[in-house]
């Protein structure tokens, strides 16, 4: 692991590359850059072969340049760093401080590189990269970069380390509300992460985020416990609050397949009511209908009707 300091004074925990790893990334450059050389060779012979030998010549030294030299420092710049090989190894070159590199940057790798990888076969290089601290070949050193592992191995990550058993329950009064997301999601992964940081580091950013989570909710981290023992029992008191809001919120929804109260109507206690029938329409009036021979009957039976009825004190008139 590389510390690296940068230009605002914050420190970076880089992987510097092995040589194994730089030496195939290297010979995977050295392949497609002979492979397009060889290729433009070709191309160059068969159209120039009615030039004089100088013009040939002149013509194979140009592009020898810009295909061994101008062609990796053209990638390097344009791809901040990543060449075919070092892309497919994982590596990445980048400046003292962590950032990217520019022309100035590549230009000079790839002129020294020509002189201590190419003319020499890799033996300078290889011997440089053994005694440097950092793994860095003469280009490097000159040209002031690093070549850094961006693939790291993969770990476990995601799990909370629980906090002491004798912290534990020991914030249930503290006021969580006004705590932001993005604050618990870096005390989260500082937690998942913490074991993986430098000591010293980790104890700065566990005391900045155990300010910074105090200011939020009101009260003073408590004295005498390890930053990182105040995040984990804070984060636990966060988790068991979810845990009983969940649950309350699930048991205060009714459940439609609750039985009613025995002896309610439409329940499983007795049998629905049914609803009362609707009352029959009256009849329409049927509208009187004069047959001959039959005045008198109809006559007859409305003298007897109206005899059923009380009297009114109306008398038609004669």
């Amino acid at each position: 692991m590389s510390e690296l300091v940068t230009g605002e004074a914050v420190a970076l925990e880089l992987r510097p590359a092995k040589l194994p790893s730089r030496a195939l990334a290297v010979l995977i450059d050295l392949a497609v850059a002979v492979t397009v050389y060889i290729v433009v060779t070709v191309v160059l012979v068969a159209s120039t072969s009615s030039l004089d030998e100088a013009a040939q010549v002149a013509l194979s030294i140009a592009a020898f340049l810009l295909v061994l030299v101008g062609g990796p420092i053209a990638v390097e710049t344009l791809s901040h760093g990543r060449s075919l090989g070092k892309l497919a190894c994982g590596l990445r070159v980048v400046r003292d401080d962590g950032g990217p590199i520019r022309f100035r940057h590549a230009l000079v790798r790839g002129a020294i590189g020509t002189v201590e990888i190419v003319m020499t076969f890799g033996v300078v290089a290889c011997i440089a990269s053994l005694v440097s601290a950092r793994g860095r070949r003469l280009g490097d050193v000159f040209a002031g970069t690093l070549v850094v592992r961006e693939r790291v191995p993969v770990s476990q990550v995601g799990f909370v380390p629980p906090p002491p058993p004798w912290l534990s329950g020991r914030f249930s009064t503290l006021d969580l509300s006004a705590v932001p997301d993005w604050l618990w999601l870096a005390i989260r992964q500082y937690l998942t992460r913490m074991q993986q940081l430098d000591p010293q580091v980790g104890w700065t950013m566990a005391q900045q985020l155990a300010t910074d989570l105090a200011s939020h909710t009101g009260a003073p981290a408590p004295q005498g416990i390890a930053p990182a023992a105040y995040l984990a029992a804070v984060v636990q008191e966060r988790q068991a609050r979810e845990v009983q809001r969940n649950f309350a919120a699930g048991a205060a929804v009714p459940s439609t397949d609750a039985r009613a109260p025995h002896g309610a109507p439409g329940t499983y206690g007795t049998p629905p009511v049914p609803p009362a029938p609707a009352p029959a329409p009256a009849p329409a009036p049927q509208p009187a209908v004069h047959v001959a021979g039959t005045s008198t009957a109809v006559e007859r039976e409305t003298t007897e009707r109206s005899d059923d009825r009380p009297g009114t004190g109306f008398a038609p008139p004669a």
